[in-house]
């Protein structure tokens, strides 16, 4: 019997597999990342020199254990030193019902469709925000589009400064009015906190900030309160709010340009600014010189009396076209007179009288309350009586009916004994809403017929 050749497979005769003897371990692989990129083991390597140890590692909690432990004693034994300084750990991303993405569920989201449907930056901003360390986050496909409408916001509000820009070079003036100093103190403030929350690694709160800042405070405010003096004739106050208005703009880029940084550089080349790209530019700082607290209180008065007077007249159902004179009742007078123009403009006021005490007659008269005053509005001004004492008696006998309908409902032994009790709660809390809106229907359907 001849002596089988070791070298050969018993079963079928061909050349026998040998199994590889020089193999790294996958983790063990990817742990001498830190140091062998960059020309380990040569200790003298410029790159090695100049990059280890790096500053701050950002990784999800799922392989810590498998990549993160092993960097650090992987750095020690080979460098004798720590890897990186601090690691940031991040969450997972979940599709909308809280489930882990993978290919056996088919509930992955494919990035590159993403970005190809709402753009890059909205696909970044919508993983950033409302984010917090280490928690999981649900992907929604609806916050992608929302995220879309803000870059939508951003581009329409930077094509109207550009549309109004005569300046090549941006430099604040000595005169500022009081919503100039508004806005950069309030601005200042935001380059304070948005560095704080970006130094403890709060990325998800730094981006709602800069969110909430550049649609409310930016494009439905400060633009609204400066077309005045773009379209007017003092050449002087026309060039302080380019510049003011063009500053802000610059420093809101640089603060969201992280987080979405296609279109904000696409925007500041197109702006006058310093330098060449966008991506090197300095990042703001917080500066002592553009705290203006008295001039921000101020107007914060004057913001709220606008938004109160709009939401009283959208309750009423009042078109922006139909304008009412304005009495404002209030201790500090001289606020709302340096503001009144603002509120006669954006209030849809005809005429705005400021005075320390309220109207000697109060009936027929619509009031709204604000932190710091009291205002009043002519109801004859605001509606046409006859169809508004109409309007009100056809949602009387609505809400009437709602409510005797809710009443025999919860009277009824049988529902109220079968039902879950959750639904019998939600009927509950229906009856008390009718309840209060009859109330509130009865009241003012008392005050218009107490006019003539």
């Amino acid at each position: 019997m001849s002596r089988q050749d070791p070298t050969r497979c018993e079963a079928c005769g061909c050349e026998r597999l040998t199994r590889e003897e020089d193999v790294l371990d996958t983790w063990f692989s990817s742990a001498l990342w830190p140091f062998s990129t960059m020309g380990w083991p040569d200790r003298n390597a410029e790159d090695l020199g100049y990059w280890y140890p790096t500053t701050v590692l950002v990784t999800g909690y799922d392989i810590i254990f498998f990549w993160v432990a092993r960097m650090i004693f992987s750095g020690m034994e080979h460098m004798k030193r720590e890897p990186f300084g601090t690691v940031f750990i991040h969450g997972l991303v979940r599709d909308d019902k809280g489930r882990k993405m993978s290919k056996s569920l088919g509930n992955g989201i494919d990035p590159l469709e993403m970005a190809e449907q709402f753009g890059a930056d909205a696909l970044r901003f919508n993983l950033i925000t409302g984010n917090s360390p280490g928690n999981d986050m649900r992907f929604y496909v609806e916050k992608c589009e929302a995220m879309r409408n803000f870059a939508n916001k951003i581009w329409n509000a930077s094509r109207f400064v550009m549309m109004n820009l005569t300046i090549d070079k941006v430099c604040l003036p000595e005169k500022l009015e009081r919503e100039d100093k508004w806005i950069l103190s309030k601005l200042n403030t935001l380059i304070r906190e948005v560095t704080d929350n970006m130094d403890a690694f709060e990325l998800g709160v730094a981006s709602a900030k800069i969110y909430d800042f550049i649609w409310d405070t930016y494009c439905d405010w400060y633009i609204e309160l400066t077309k005045s003096r773009l379209n007017g004739e003092d050449h002087e106050a026309r060039l302080a709010a380019e510049n003011v208005l063009c500053y802000v703009l610059l420093r809101l880029l640089e603060l969201l340009h992280p987080f979405m940084p296609f279109i904000t550089e696409e925007i500041w080349q197109a702006l006058p600014h310093e330098g060449d790209f966008l991506i090197c530019a300095k990042w703001p700082e917080y500066s002592e010189s553009l705290c203006f607290p008295e001039d921000e209180v101020a107007m914060e008065a004057v913001k709220d009396a606008i938004s109160a007077v709009r939401g009283r007249r959208a309750e009423m159902n009042v078109p922006p076209g139909k304008k009412a004179q304005i009495i404002i009742a209030t201790e500090q007078g001289n606020i709302y007179r340096e503001g009144g123009h603002f509120i006669a403009r954006m209030a849809y006021a005809s005429e705005v009288t400021v005075t320390d005490a309220p109207p000697a007659e109060l009936d027929g008269m619509v009031t709204v309350v604000t932190h710091g005053a009291n205002l009043y509005m002519p109801l004859k001004e605001l509606v046409d009586l006859d169809k508004e004492r109409e309007r009100i008696a056809k949602e009387l006998e609505k809400a009437r009916e709602n409510l005797n309908r809710l009443a025999a409902k919860l009277a009824n032994e049988s529902f109220v004994s079968r039902a879950p009790e959750a639904v019998v709660n939600a009927e509950r809390e229906k009856l008390e809403k009718a309840k209060i809106l009859i109330e509130k229907l009865e009241e003012s359907a008392a005050a218009m017929g107490g006019l003539a």
